[in-house]
């Protein structure tokens, strides 16, 4: 049975990640680049962002008896798609956030601050679709 509380408690968490990077988005791309507080807030936001993502991702699969799916990021991504919880457009889309993740967690000292302003102005808005899917999915499930 799918731990509802968990799920709500993650998305919670999943908002005020969201929050944060959309502060840091805010701020002008050289202010930005130029203050390595800001970078590392933004690593760390979006990082954790994702291991939400997945985290939640995990547990709906496995509860769902699609334990084989939850192993591994790109696995979870796919299998998302494929139970229904999220689109099948979505579950492409979360593909490569998965490949990111991997990138932010094994190889950090690859990520440059230029693409992590790309990616905290261009495609939070994809997490934002995320939680609301997941949610849709945890009211049908009730």
């Amino acid at each position: 049975m799918i731990n509802r509380r968990l799920v709500e408690g993650r998305l919670v968490l999943l908002h005020s990640y969201l929050q944060a990077l959309e502060r840091l988005a805010g701020v002008p791309r050289a202010a930005f680049l130029a203050d390595e507080t800001k970078t590392g807030a933004a690593e760390s936001y979006l990082r954790r962002a994702l291991e939400t993502v997945f985290d939640i991702g995990r547990h709906l699969l496995a509860k769902q008896g699609a334990v084989d799916l939850a192993a591994e990021c790109k696995s979870i991504a796919r299998g998302l798609g494929e139970k229904g919880i999220v689109s099948s457009e979505l579950a492409e889309k979360l593909v490569p956030m998965a490949g990111y993740r991997n990138r932010l967690v094994h190889l950090y000292h690859l990520v440059t601050d230029e693409e992590l302003y790309d990616i905290i102005t261009k495609d939070l808005g994809d997490l934002r679709c995320f939680a609301h899917q997941v949610q849709q999915f945890l009211e049908r499930q009730s």
